[in-house]
Formats: structure tokens, C-alpha cells, sequence
């Protein structure tokens, strides 16, 4: 049954079919999956072909395509009987209040203990420690605001900014942080995309013209990620000069390739861009269940980082 999204990365890659088999050629490497098992095809390759023929008996097997600019989403191509098949989008849209709000208490509380758990990595001893275990473990209902209020100057000051500032207009620290954070909103949306969920129904972010709250959503618990690969990166290359640090080319690769390193979720360790779409996954059934029990957002397990 459909459960496989397949990523296509590579610039020389052709994809065709044959007996019901999506094929991947690339050079003289080839590799096949029955079409059966594939959910989407996610392509974020800049020159990869691809068969008319393979479009159609995808569609036939309910197969969706997610074309991407630059890893960003740019076009779908959806089976006609996918584009009219309104059950999930009934479910999201009828959600109700009640549901929505512990989808968005699940996702809220996941990302204030993933700060706790980074900065106690990144600053073991630091004074602000206590204050922000308090904050980010409590139920107050400024509890996102407080933790991040408490978090960033230990962030600022592992990464040797002891003034930082988080502000999205900033250049420095700031800049790095606002690139990573775009490529796991595209990885988020890509998975989101290809399991049918349409992210224009957010559970907490405000809808506005030609945005997609939903992915802003659930992508909170996840920006820790990208939080440590940038304390990482100064911290590896000495960067001297923090709220100088500049977005070149090096950096882009190493913030993309973030997706791939190891991570544990459900009992199992995976790479980070696996974990990702089963959480949305999860997030996927809750909707059809309506059950937010069935969401889980990724936490470290113990009081180890393993980001």
C-alpha cells in the first residue's frame, strides 16, 4: 500500500516506467519500486526527465509529483481522483476547537522542552538554566514566549553573542538562523504536500493570502535542529565575529545537508528528514482519527541531546 515518498535529487536522473515499476536511472546505476508502494514523488533536481508515460500510470496508482525550485515547492501534480477527494480536507477544515487546540499544545510543548534540552547541551552550567527548565516544563499559557524569552541569551552566549537578539530583520547569527529555518519549512512542506495534507489549514499560525500556517505549525518542535547546526558551524569554524557571520555558499550546503543526519524518534533511529514525515504522518492520522493522541511531535527521548 502507498507509503513510500520517494526524493529525487540527483541532476542526471531519468524517471520512467515499465509494468508498473517507477524506474530511476542515473548514469548507469538504476533502481525500481513498484508504483503501488510509492505515496509521492518529491523532485527537488534541477534537470531530472521525466516520461509521459510514467505521469499517467502514476496517476492511475494515485501517485503525486511535488515539483521544487530551489527544495522549495513550486508545482504539485495530483491524480484527478486525488485532486477531488475531499475526506481530508473535510477532516481539517471540520476539525474541532477542542482537537485543534491539543494538536497545537502537543506541538507548542514539544518545541519549549526541545529548547530546554539544546541549551543544557549547549551550556551545562549556565546560570539561566533553572529559570528556563520552570518556564518550559510549566503550563502557563505564555509558555512558548517565556521559554523563548529564557532560551535565546543561553543560545546567544554558547555561541559567543552574549548580547544576541532574536529578530528575524538582524543580519549575523540571526541571518544563519533565518536560511536554516527555510529549508526545514521546505522539507515540512514537501512531506506535507506529499501525503495529501493541505498546509493552508494551520492549527495555530493565522491564515493570510498565499501562506501555509500549517507548516509553520509543525515545524516549531524542529527548530532546535537548526538552532544547534548553527552553534555548530561557529563553533567548528571559529567564527570570530558572530553578528558579522555571513550566508556563502559553504554554509548553505552544510545547513542543507542537516535533514540527513541520525536522529531517534519512535523507538527507532532514522535520519532527520525520515523523521520529519513521520511525524507529519502522525499528524495525518490524528486529522482522519480526530484524535490528537495520535500526533506525535519529536522530543529527545532522555536528557541527552540527540538532535
Amino acid at each position: 500500500m502507498a507509503y513510500h515518498i520517494v526524493s529525487i535529487d540527483s541532476p542526471r536522473v531519468s524517471l520512467s516506467c515499465k509494468d508498473a515499476q517507477l524506474i530511476c536511472r542515473d548514469g548507469g546505476a538504476s533502481n525500481s519500486v513498484p508504483l503501488e508502494d510509492v505515496g509521492a514523488v518529491v523532485i527537488t533536481s534541477f534537470s531530472a526527465s521525466i516520461h509521459s508515460h510514467l505521469l499517467v500510470e502514476a496517476a492511475k496508482h494515485g501517485v503525486g509529483f511535488v515539483l521544487c525550485d530551489r527544495f522549495k515547492p513550486a508545482s504539485l501534480l495530483l491524480p484527478a481522483n486525488r485532486c477531488t477527494d475531499t475526506v481530508l480536507t473535510r477532516a481539517q477544515v471540520s476539525l474541532p476547537a477542542a482537537t485543534r487546540d491539543r494538536l497545537w499544545q502537543k506541538t507548542v510543548g514539544a518545541k519549549c522542552v526541545n529548547q530546554l534540552a539544546l541549551a543544557r547541551h549547549l551550556a551545562p552550567g549556565h546560570h539561566g538554566l533553572e529559570k528556563l527548565e520552570l518556564v518550559a516544563t510549566g503550563k502557563h499559557p505564555t509558555r512558548e514566549a517565556e521559554t523563548a524569552r529564557n532560551y535565546w541569551p543561553v543560545f546567544g552566549e554558547a555561541i559567543g553573542e552574549r548580547r544576541f537578539l532574536r529578530d528575524r530583520e538582524m543580519d549575523g547569527a540571526n541571518a544563519l538562523l533565518n536560511y536554516g529555518y527555510a529549508v526545514l519549512l521546505s522539507v515540512i512542506l514537501r512531506d506535507l504536500f506529499a501525503v495529501g495534507i493541505d498546509p493552508t489549514f494551520g492549527i495555530f499560525h493565522v491564515t493570510r493570502e498565499r501562506s501555509t500556517p500549517l507548516a509553520y505549525d509543525l515545524m516549531e518542535p524542529f527548530r532546535p535542529w537548526v538552532d544547534w547546526r548553527v552553534a555548530q558551524w561557529v563553533r567548528e569554524h571559529r567564527v570570530a565575529d558572530v553578528g558579522a557571520a555571513a550566508i556563502d555558499k559553504e554554509f548553505r550546503t552544510w545547513m542543507t545537508g542537516f535533514t540527513l543526519e541520525e536522529t531517534r524518534y519512535g523507538g527507532r533511529e532514522m535520519e532527520k528528514r525520515s523523521c520529519i514525515e513521520a511525524v507529519v504522518r502522525s499528524f495525518r492520522r490524528a486529522l482522519c482519527k480526530n484524535r490528537s493522541g495520535e500526533y506525535q511531535p519529536w522530543t529527545p527521548r532522555n536528557s541527552k541531546w540527540v538532535g
